[in-house]
């Protein structure tokens, strides 16, 4: 999405980025972060205002739309400051180095982020959205440019040392070596018991009537439900699964949920999941298509697989690029204002419905109620579990979505008249990679070769077009330019997508793409003095800490998916190197991780499928394979990894690189299947009641 205003372009009109392009003919003197910028504010003795925001984040337009398209307030900034604006989706180094500090500084992060450099790039003054007049307990920021302008020129030496006692703090937040226990070389994983910790914290924050955690505003937590999912699986804690269960249906009856559309928003700014922060990231359907595949799995619910099937249209419609790269997020505001689209006034559906239906959506959608939106509007909401709506009817609740279903579609073909929010339609490797794993999964489980289809294509638009020297990684790309070197978050999370890739189509180029990612990290990226591995390169361009990216956060922790993605590739290669790897670095971070389990969501559901056991399948082609196939896809076992071989079994050279494939082939011409746990595998079965009794 670009937006173009009056004046001539700046610097960033040369940007491909389109958050980058909304700010390309603002009247201030932009600069993308790069040599030309840091050499101006060196050479000058200058301050930098660091500007990071995102192309669908409603508080960067209001301040873009009160400062920096504002002449007098643009000339303060020009004349004072190194101004430089950066894409946070683009340089989640830049965003993660310096948001800790904004936190540091001023106790609180969020964006856009505004932070005050020294020449050094050491921040000493920090906040996130300032109004161009003084409210909301927050400065003018005319004369906050005016007072740290003064501040600099008049003692640069109290600016710096400020800078560097931020630096130190930010230091400490980035776990750099000194801050991360010596390990010896015997190390082994922690045991599940921190698992059973996390569980606990998650329960304290539990709300009950709502689901979810935690009061407003409110965040999906797809990793945090998953690992509900999986404790329950493994423990059989019914508590666990039923707190997943109750987060799962309320998101679904919420405004959180696009009820005409599908696909979630970013978060709720209520407790009840009614009102969403309207902004669409990819990120959070990837992480949330599994989420309900799972539950769907484990509880048989056919409304979770139809909310996962749901998010998995809304991609391919709405997010697929020419090419097959996923676009990175859509807009909360469109026409000026936020969520404009997604609203309805009640006389305006009850025209489109209807005299007959007007009971129906008065109850099934909340509109018999008071506004909930602004005022005047309404956002459509399910607003109670659907048995008690379709009791208030007189129906059943398959008759009420069977009612509502041509309801729904005239409603969302009407709203698609309007004007649409913003599409932010360049491409992410990391994001990428998460929503390549999610269209896998759902092709499998709900059998829809649509989405095996678009996750092929993502995936080799990224092997191809975003790794040209065909090994590595390049972060970002649009409009016919890839660049940026790629993070941990690109090269984990891609390598976790295409081994859900290989489990859906059996392709082995994926776990060999998936193997040469690893190679790349492990020369590049990992911490030789401890353990793990550092968000940047070691060829990366120097700044002023190197971050660790050990906690989940909007995304899961890329440690936390590297130490998954090695799991897996130990159950197929054999290679206990790759164990050991997984090994020391959740040794490294348990201490942390004993403070703040529930940080670690994805790091502890990799430690649990593999202290578990969590059985690798190879089903061999054959007579009764497609039988074999459909119970692993449905099977409860989630943690459970599925692989299909031809039925004569892999090569020699295949199988000395996947050595768990080696020697399966099938009996008597019949498809065999082969459940193996760490590489010991039972004796091979051909029916589907005898494959379920090895997995129970």
């Amino acid at each position: 999405m670009t937006t173009t205003h009056e004046g001539p372009a700046n610097r960033l009109a040369r940007e491909t980025s389109p958050y980058l392009l909304q700010h390309a003919h603002n009247p201030v003197d932009w600069y993308p972060w790069g040599p030309e910028a840091l050499a101006r504010a060196r050479d000058e003795s200058k301050p930098i205002f660091l500007s990071i925001g995102y192309s669908a984040c409603h508080w960067c337009h209001v301040m873009e739309r009160e400062s920096f398209e504002n002449a007098g307030i643009a000339a303060l900034m020009n004349e004072h400051f190194v101004n430089i604006k950066v894409d946070r989706e683009e340089r989640p180094d830049l965003d993660d180095i310096y948001m800790k500090a904004t936190q540091v500084v001023s106790g609180h992060g969020g964006w856009p982020m505004s932070v005050f450099l020294t020449p050094e790039l050491k921040p000493f003054y920090a906040g996130t959205y300032f109004p161009s007049m003084p409210r909301y307990g927050q400065p003018g920021f005319p004369s906050l440019l005016q007072q740290l302008s003064q501040m600099w020129t008049s003692d640069p030496d109290r600016c710096r040392e400020q800078g560097d006692k931020v630096v130190v703090a930010v230091e400490r937040l980035t776990f750099t070596a000194e801050h991360l226990p010596e390990l010896p070389l015997d190390v082994k994983a922690p045991g599940l018991d921190l698992i059973d910790t996390a569980v606990e914290q998650l329960a304290r924050g539990f709300d009950s009537t709502h689901g979810g955690f935690g009061g407003e505003p409110k965040f999906p937590h797809a990793d945090d439900i998953r690992l509900l999912i999986h404790h329950f699986l493994d423990a059989s804690d019914h508590p666990a699964l039923r707190m997943a269960e109750h987060t799962l249906d309320a998101m679904a009856r919420g405004g959180i949920y696009d009820q005409l559309g599908g696909g979630f928003s970013r978060y709720s700014v209520d407790a009840r999941w009614w009102i969403p922060h309207f902004e669409k990231m990819l990120y959070d359907n990837a992480l949330l298509i599994p989420a309900y595949l799972e539950a769907h799995r484990v509880t048989g619910r056919q409304d979770f697989a139809t909310v996962a099937r749901e998010c998995c249209e809304w991609v391919l419609r709405e997010m697929v690029g020419d090419d097959g790269g996923f676009y990175s997020t859509q807009d909360a505001d469109s026409e000026g204002e936020e969520g404009k689209f997604f609203r309805w006034e009640r006389e305006e559906v009850h025209r489109i419905v209807g005299k007959r239906h007007r009971k129906l959506v008065d109850v099934a959608w909340n509109l018999g109620d008071e506004p909930n939106f602004e005022g005047a509007h309404w956002v459509l909401v399910r607003p109670r579990p659907d048995a008690e709506l379709a009791k208030e009817l007189g129906t059943t609740p398959e008759q009420m979505h069977a009612d509502l279903a041509p309801l729904r579609r005239t409603l969302f073909e009407l709203r698609d008249k309007r004007v649409h929010p913003g599409t932010d339609d360049k491409v992410l490797v990391a994001w990428n990679g998460l929503m390549i794993g999610a269209l896998a999964r759902a092709a499998r489980v709900l059998a829809e070769p649509r989405f095996l289809q678009a996750a092929q294509r993502a995936a080799d638009y990224c092997l191809t077009t975003m790794r040209p020297d065909g090994r590595r990684l390049l972060a970002t790309s649009r409009a016919g330019k890839a660049h940026l070197n790629g993070t941990l978050a690109d090269y984990a999370y891609l390598a976790a997508g295409l081994l859900d890739l290989f489990e859906a189509d059996g392709d082995l180029r994926w776990p060999t793409a998936a193997l040469s990612l690893v190679d790349v990290v492990a020369e590049h990226f990992a911490d030789t003095e401890r353990a793990g591995w550092f968000f940047t390169s070691d060829d990366h361009e120097t700044l002023v800490a190197r971050p660790r990216d050990l906690f989940d956060g909007a995304v899961p922790s890329s440690n936390g998916v590297m130490i998954e993605v090695l799991y897996r590739l130990f159950d197929l290669t054999g290679d206990t190197d790759l164990r050991t790897a997984s090994d020391r670095a959740l040794a490294t971070t348990e201490p942390i991780a004993r403070s703040s389990p529930t940080a670690f969501a994805r790091s502890l559901i990799a430690l649990l499928r593999h202290a578990t056991g969590a059985p690798t399948v190879v089903v061999t082609e054959g007579e009764g394979f497609d039988e074999l196939w459909a119970t692993l896809a449905t099977h409860r076992h989630v943690s459970l990894s599925a692989v299909r071989v031809p039925a004569a079994g892999v090569t020699p050279e295949q199988g000395a690189r996947f050595a768990l494939l080696l020697g399966k082939a099938s009996i008597d011409g019949k498809a065999t299947a082969y459940v193996c746990r760490h590489g010991s595998c039972r004796e091979p079965t051909h029916d589907v009641a005898g494959l379920i009794r090895l997995l129970d």
